[in-house]
């Protein structure tokens, strides 16, 4: 049996278990709110932290062995539930939407997913035909070096070393476009993709 007097110096409350947690409620509600008030300073945040509270207690009903210690555990589960509920808001913070920010134009996806290689594209014609064309062979027509060889009537030595110079030519275009004039690191040889 729970007595309001242990719980808050007032009258008597009878509470022997059960599943009506009534009068804990009516006797703890109000020092529990102050207390997640306190910690929130927000009446909103605190109403729920209070709320989860007593959903807690419902749910773990059947395991308090001592309702005398309900009031302690009631307040520790609340301050435990408000540092979860701290940690889970540094890990992911709430953030504003602002439409005109926010709101991209759904459109087709194809168009988002070749943003990034139509820009790769403009680069690419600014390269010198010579280096381009070994470029385009590997890269965007899937030729090995052999292929791109017997195709361009070539060694693999010369396959190689367009290939290795217009990479070089293409780093510092995008360099040049993406990170003003040589101002920013030049990019490294890993930073482009390779077959």
């Amino acid at each position: 049996m729970i007595t309001s007097k242990e719980l808050t110096g007032h009258g008597e409350i009878n509470f022997t278990g059960g599943t009506d947690v009534t009068p804990i409620v009516e006797v703890l509600y109000g020092s529990l709110y102050q207390f997640a008030f306190g910690l929130t300073r927000s009446e909103s945040d605190a109403a729920d932290l209070v709320q989860q509270t007593f959903l807690i207690l419902i749910q773990r009903l059947d395991q308090i062995r001592d309702f005398a210690k309900i009031k302690c555990w009631l307040f520790t589960t609340l301050r435990r539930n408000f540092f979860i509920k701290i940690r889970r808001h540094r890990k992911h913070p709430e953030v504003e939407f602002l439409p005109d920010v926010h709101d991209f134009p759904a459109g087709d996806p194809e168009a988002w997913r070749s943003l990034d290689a139509q820009k790769i594209r403009e680069a690419l014609l600014q390269v010198d035909e010579a280096y381009r064309v070994a470029l385009e062979l590997f890269y965007l027509s899937n030729l090995s070096c052999r292929e791109i060889g017997e195709t361009l009537e070539i060694p693999i030595g010369t396959v190689l070393s367009r290939l290795s110079r217009g990479k070089e030519q293409l780093k510092l275009i995008l360099s040049e476009r993406f990170y003003g004039d040589g101002g920013m690191q030049r990019m490294r040889g890993s930073d482009i993709p390779k077959r």
